[in-house]
């Protein structure tokens, strides 16, 4: 697999940041992300899951997924020896990420950034993809905008409790499940990148 290792100098952490089904690590709003992210002192090693690498449309199965992710995050211990790791990503590569830690602890891993959460398909909500968040140990941190169609904050909100201190969940007024926001919000999608990448740094502050 290939991967964007972008670590600003006096980096304090690393962020290892899986991208969404439908889009690979090149995404604008990961690139966006990053570059907020690295201008706070926070490095990023983004990756390209098996499928997205051979152009393939249907994601790879969860055993594949959770494979890429451990494979990235030894990785990025390789290429930034030194640095506190946390883990992640936008809707499914964060899911696999979350996934991953349940099945074995990741290597290095403090703590994980999911960038929406998809607790479900939209229009069919359950919280059934949320069940292996109880056997992660490590603190999480759930950014999610309150539109988001793939997660229902009536139950995303109870999941989140129900992890106890180690979940935190911020809450994007007007985001949808890309963090867009309506115009007539009165808001920017860069003032929204701005206040996800300043949660991203307070809370990681915490934990490393």
């Amino acid at each position: 697999m290939s991967g964007l290792l972008l670590r600003p100098e006096g980096a304090r952490l690393l962020y290892v940041l899986a991208h969404g089904a439908g889009a690979g690590m090149r995404h604008p709003f990961l690139e966006s992300i990053s570059q907020r992210l690295a201008e706070r002192g926070i490095a990023t090693l983004r990756y390209q899951f098996l499928y997205m690498e051979q152009r393939g449309r249907r994601p790879d199965p969860p055993a594949v997924a959770a494979a890429t992710v451990r494979a990235a995050v030894i990785e990025a211990a390789r290429v930034a020896p030194g640095l506190p790791l946390v883990a992640g990503g936008k809707s499914f590569g964060g899911r696999m990420t979350s996934t991953a830690q349940a099945e074995q602890p990741l290597p290095g891993v403090r703590g994980l950034v999911f960038l929406g959460f998809p607790l479900h398909a939209p229009g069919r909500p359950s919280d059934k993809r949320a069940e292996h968040l109880a056997q992660v140990r490590i603190p999480m941190l759930f950014l999610q905008g309150d539109r988001d169609e793939f997660a229902d904050l009536k139950l995303l909100r109870p999941v989140v409790k129900q992890l106890g201190e180690r979940a935190a969940l911020h809450l994007v007024e007007g985001g949808d499940h890309s963090f867009h926001v309506l115009k007539r919000s009165g808001r920017t999608d860069a003032e929204v990148m701005a206040e996800l990448v300043e949660t991203i740094v307070a809370w990681t502050a915490g934990i490393v």
